[in-house]
């Protein structure tokens, strides 16, 4: 009885020490995005605010970046009881209502469509070029995102004397996913100060802050780069829990990811945030880098993105058309203004908002 119970014991052993050697040899850590079939969604931003002595406003972002391989807008149209309701086009994509003074329950609908799918241009070669006004605008600092001080001396030592663009733009996606983390105490995606973030030691941080980190080094060292904001809207199709939207209900999944130009091969997706993500908040949680599931990431954010979000702009230092607040740093989040100023978007609750999404067919 005894030695049946020692080779069991023994069995069982194997048994977990097969799938010991199964999970570090990356047997499911499979994360490598490709262009397929397009996929369509609709989302869905229903606000109300509460009745306002005076004025109120509203400003819901909408898809308007586009981009021929990956994302293409569709219609957005506006529901409610707006005394006043337009859609903005251009870069910066937005719906704004405005209710006159003692209006009762203001409240407002969003619905726009967009199409998406996988990217990969790790191997591209033959794009055109950046003309000089989008090189130009693409290298300039923002009121965040500084490129001189220590932005460009960090810039600097990381790419030392590398001359090679591509070269170059990895080793500044290598360096910020090594040197920062995700900190899960940042309220909503985070700021963006790069500067602050450098000159304080401290690069923690989410979204915003760690992918405007590699776009402020990227610019500083002379590669155009822009921060793409946007909110997550399916699941992952590789089972990355940390990297979708897991419910129809998307109100709290806003994401901005990174592009930098490498001649040749266009804009080149990178998304060291998600990266970090994976790292802290992919089940079992609090994974080394060297885990299969970060290293399989990691591989594949450097040239690709999985195209379960869309996008809604790239701007900085947004001003919101009739609003008396000051420029946003960036603009991924419903916006409301009564007397009062502008609310809380980081907490729909009080705001109350919704936004949804589902995959549509036609």
């Amino acid at each position: 009885m005894h030695r049946r119970t020692i080779l069991k014991t023994g069995v069982a052993a194997l048994g977990v020490a097969a799938l010991g050697r199964s999970a570090l040899a990356g047997e499911a850590a499979v994360f490598a995005p490709k262009p397929g079939a397009w996929r369509s969604f609709e989302i869905r931003t229903r606000i109300e605010l509460a009745p306002s002595k005076g004025i109120s406003r509203v400003w819901v972002p909408t898809p308007s970046f586009a981009a021929d391989d990956w994302t293409k807008p569709g219609e957005t149209r506006i529901e409610g009881n707006a005394a006043k309701a337009d859609l903005v086009a251009g870069p910066v994509g937005m719906a704004v209502a405005e209710w006159k003074e003692g209006a009762e329950q203001p409240r407002i609908e969003v619905v726009s469509r967009v199409s998406t799918r996988d990217r990969d241009v790790s191997s591209a070669d033959g794009a055109d070029a950046l003309s000089g006004a989008d090189r130009e605008k693409y290298l300039a600092a923002t009121r965040l995102i500084p490129t001189d001080g220590i932005v460009a001396r960090t810039a600097a030592n990381i790419v030392g004397s590398e001359t090679d663009d591509r070269a170059k733009a990895k080793a500044i996606y290598e360096w910020v996913v090594q040197n920062t983390h995700r900190d899960a105490k940042v309220r909503g995606c985070g700021l963006g100060d790069i500067a602050t973030m450098l000159e304080s030691g401290n690069l923690g941080g989410k979204c915003a802050d760690i992918n405007a980190l590699y776009v402020g080094l990227a610019r500083a060292a002379g590669l155009p780069a822009r921060d793409v904001y946007g909110i997550r809207v399916a699941p992952s199709r590789f089972g990355y829990k940390s990297l979708g939207a897991n419910s129809e209900t998307i109100t709290k999944s806003q994401h901005c990811r990174a592009e930098v130009w490498l001649d040749g091969a266009g804009w080149f997706p990178v998304d060291p945030a998600d990266v970090r993500k994976v790292a802290l908040e992919e089940p079992p949680a609090n994974l080394s880098l060297d885990d299969p599931k970060v290293t399989a990431a990691r591989a594949a954010l450097f040239g690709s993105w999985e195209t379960n979000w869309l996008a809604y702009n790239d701007a900085h230092d947004v001003k919101l058309p009739g609003s008396q607040a000051a420029p946003l740093g960036f603009f991924m989040y419903p916006q409301a203004e009564t007397v009062a100023g502008l609310l809380d978007c980081l907490d729909p609750d009080s705001f109350k908002y919704a936004i949804t999404a589902r995959e549509v067919t036609a």
